[in-house]
């Protein structure tokens, strides 16, 4: 593989742009953005990661949770690409929970988003697919989908008190780490 497009940042008009539906899954430029996109996200520690990320403004995503340096109480998953996907149904159950983004380096966010939500998406292969999200992963799920619809993390932070740098929130895992031993 070619070197990977960076990661776009805060303030390209990308970011704020709704994406477009993928027509062609089968397409070999969406296929090698699948790829390129499963790369992305493992070499920056990510969990998660939109196509407008790399600024390929389509409906796509990648969810791959798994424990790593920026998130190491995540649940495994392999990496999944979701393509034109809809949250069809959510619990009315709202969590609040600690959020950051590639897009944003350096911060995170207490960001409230729903417990549980029921997605469907088509896989890579074309296949319909239909879910019922919980917790880290539907955490994930909503936070990919906003850069889908234009929006980051900071847009749902409900109070600027409820943002802090990774360089304090990696101290506060560490502590919590501490206090679980």
């Amino acid at each position: 593989m070619n070197e990977l497009a960076p990661i776009i940042k805060l303030g390209n008009p990308i970011l704020r742009q709704k994406a477009v539906g993928v027509e062609n899954i089968q397409d070999e430029k969406i296929q090698n953005l699948i790829d390129e996109l499963i790369a992305s996200v493992a070499q920056a520690n990510g969990v998660g990661i939109a196509a407008p990320q790399i600024a390929a403004s389509y409906r796509l995503f990648i969810v791959a949770s798994r424990p790593n340096a920026r998130y190491p109480y995540a649940p495994e998953m392999p990496p999944t690409a979701m393509i034109n996907p809809q949250i069809v149904a959510h619990s009315s159950e709202m969590v609040k929970g600690w959020e950051g983004c590639l897009s944003v380096p350096g911060i995170r966010g207490l960001v409230p988003r729903y417990q549980t939500i029921e997605v469907e998406y088509t896989d890579r292969n074309g296949n319909l697919q239909k879910q019922e999200l919980t917790d880290f992963i539907a955490r994930i799920f909503q936070h990919e989908y906003d850069h889908l619809e234009g929006l980051v993390f900071l847009d749902r932070v409900e109070n600027n008190q409820d943002l802090i740098s990774e360089e304090e929130y990696q101290k506060s895992l560490i502590l919590s780490t501490i206090n679980r031993a």
